[in-house]
């Protein structure tokens, strides 16, 4: 670790003696407790790695999207970092998608879309951050999580990676999320996926359908190639690379308006009684 290490966040103080920072990421309980999650970053070298964790298998309240959105902002402005690294905390989930407790307590229409608005967010953040984002899949993920991996430039995962839609079975659409997951694996396994929302498909699957690049068998040989292939990428010219992912996300530019519209239709559905019935079985 160089000595131009730092860690910023709301849950990491910034350390300057690398014993103090070694010292509490010794102590500190990376499953997070907190209800609202927590998020950090880390940089080194021209790579910054980002890093959320939820109780509920890496889930995301509303606050944990807005913290994600402002972070992926702040790194693209940032001309230390050339490289971003997406992880989530744990081995067995990369992210459940929304928070059911979240989910639950919506009311009315404004808190609906606001919610949903938050995957929207973040997707947008990406697709517009000027430096090329890696994702690092290390277990199954689902609803919002496949969006967020979709809205990732570059993604390597693990063969435990599995993924689904599950949105249907609660009376609502992968909507938000859509036009992310269909521009990465097209519209026939977004379908796949989307209308057989009870269906795991294994990381093979999605690797076929190019939303993953390479599977791993462990977490270990997944976070090695990781770091080699983003150590490769903070190599090469800023300016090029900044230039190929605008040229990889022409003709998206009305996701602006259209995801938020997106979050609009999840949140009239998600007051429904329908989707209130079935979010009851999840209550504490």
């Amino acid at each position: 670790m160089s000595r131009n290490t730092r860690f910023i966040s709301n849950d990491f103080p910034l350390f300057s003696n690398l014993n103090n920072i070694y010292f509490y990421l010794k102590n500190y309980n990376m499953a997070t407790k907190r209800t609202n999650g927590s998020l950090y970053t880390h940089k080194e070298n021209h790579i910054a790695t980002i890093e959320f964790g939820h109780p509920a298998s890496n889930s995301f309240p509303s606050e944990l999207l807005d913290r994600l959105t402002k972070g992926i902002n702040t790194l693209s402005k940032d001309a230390t970092v050339h490289v971003i690294i997406l992880k989530s905390e744990g081995e067995k989930a990369f992210c459940a998608g929304a928070s059911f407790d979240e989910l639950i307590s919506i009311s009315n229409l404004e808190e609906g879309k606001k919610f949903f608005s938050g995957f929207a967010n973040v997707i947008n953040a990406m697709r517009k951050c000027k430096k090329p984002i890696i994702g690092r899949i290390q277990g199954k993920t689902v609803g919002g999580g496949v969006g967020l991996v979709s809205a990732c430039d570059y993604c390597m995962a693990t063969e435990t990676a599995s993924i689904k839609l599950s949105e249907l079975t609660i009376g609502i659409g992968p909507f938000v999320i859509e036009p992310a997951v269909s521009r990465k694996i097209g519209l026939a396994a977004f379908e796949a996926l989307a209308w057989d929302a009870s269906r795991w498909k294994n990381a093979y699957w999605a690797k076929e359908q190019g939303l993953f690049t390479q599977v791993f068998e462990t977490i270990s040989e997944l976070d090695k190639e990781v770091q080699l292939f983003a150590e490769k990428l903070a190599d090469h010219n800023p300016k090029a690379v900044q230039a190929l992912k605008e040229v990889n996300w022409k003709g998206t530019e009305h996701w602006d308006e259209l995801l938020p519209e997106r979050a609009t239709v999840s949140g009239e559905l998600v007051l429904s009684g329908f989707t209130k019935k079935a979010l009851e079985k999840f209550k504490k």
